[in-house]
């Protein structure tokens, strides 16, 4: 598998550099959640990009037993800070691929996890965060199916991220129960999807913990100031070039981006 690691990180890194779609995975699928990160690893390597963060998502639950694991994670190379006016920023996406855009829980990360510890418990978890922001998760590959094709791919392929927006802070994000918000998802005006955080396993710190433990076993060091995306909280909306998307979440607070097309390097 090891040549083939190789060939499957550089044909989706050669589609991400040249902007170009896929139409399909690029090599024989992996079998196991630690081979398709044993790619991401790889192609987080020759990317060279700085990792600012690391988007969360889900699991199926119909596969949940076939790979033990109800979470994964990829890379997030860019953000954009909401604009104070309400203006949304511009976010690019594959357009012959893969383009959604997720509402999310954005948490920032104040302390390095301790060497060696492998669980934590939601406190623990907690107390290594110092910021949680509204925000949107721009989900993008070269490749369109990746999600038909399941959570191999996504792996895979950067976690199926392209980039986040940062919303503003939630203040005084312990006692705001805001994992309980309901947060509503519009793409040009219309609601595609609404829900809340706590609907997730253990929430959005859960992710957190999720994160901590799981690079801990792939002995990835994870820094202060790198931002965890907790999980899509109103579900996978498909987007396109073009397309404004919103997330609304309580307090007045919202954050939204343009979506439009990556150009080649």
């Amino acid at each position: 598998m090891t040549a083939e690691i190789g060939r499957i990180a550089g044909r989706f890194l050669d589609a991400r550099r040249a902007a170009e779609g896929l139409d399909d995975y690029p090599g024989a699928l992996p079998a196991t959640l630690d081979d398709a990160y044993a790619i991401q690893d790889e192609a987080i390597a020759r990317w060279a990009r700085p990792v600012i963060g690391w988007k969360v998502g889900r699991v199926p639950p119909h596969l949940i037993d076939r790979f033990g694991a109800d979470r994964l994670t990829g890379p997030i190379f860019a953000a954009e800070n909401a604009s104070a006016n309400g203006a949304a920023v511009e976010m690019p996406v594959f357009a012959d691929g893969f383009a959604a855009g997720e509402a999310e829980f954005l948490l920032r990360i104040g302390a390095p996890p301790p060497a060696g510890k492998m669980d934590y418990s939601l406190d623990e978890a907690a107390d290594l965060i110092d910021a949680v922001h509204v925000g949107i998760e721009v989900a993008s590959s070269p490749l369109g199916s990746i999600n038909e094709i399941g959570p191999i791919a996504v792996i895979s392929d950067f976690g199926n991220n392209n980039g986040m927006v940062i919303g503003a802070a939630i203040g005084d994000w312990r006692d705001s129960g805001f994992e309980a918000w309901e947060v509503v998802t519009r793409i040009d005006g219309a609601v595609v999807g609404t829900g809340r955080a706590a609907a997730f396993p253990d929430g959005a710190i859960g992710a957190a913990r999720f994160l901590f433990e799981l690079m801990a076993h792939r002995a990835i060091a994870l820094k202060p100031g790198q931002w965890i995306s907790s999980g899509a909280v109103t579900g996978v909306h498909p987007a396109r070039p073009g397309q404004r998307v919103e997330a609304r979440f309580r307090d007045g607070l919202s954050v939204s981006c343009t979506l439009v097309a990556a150009r080649p390097e």
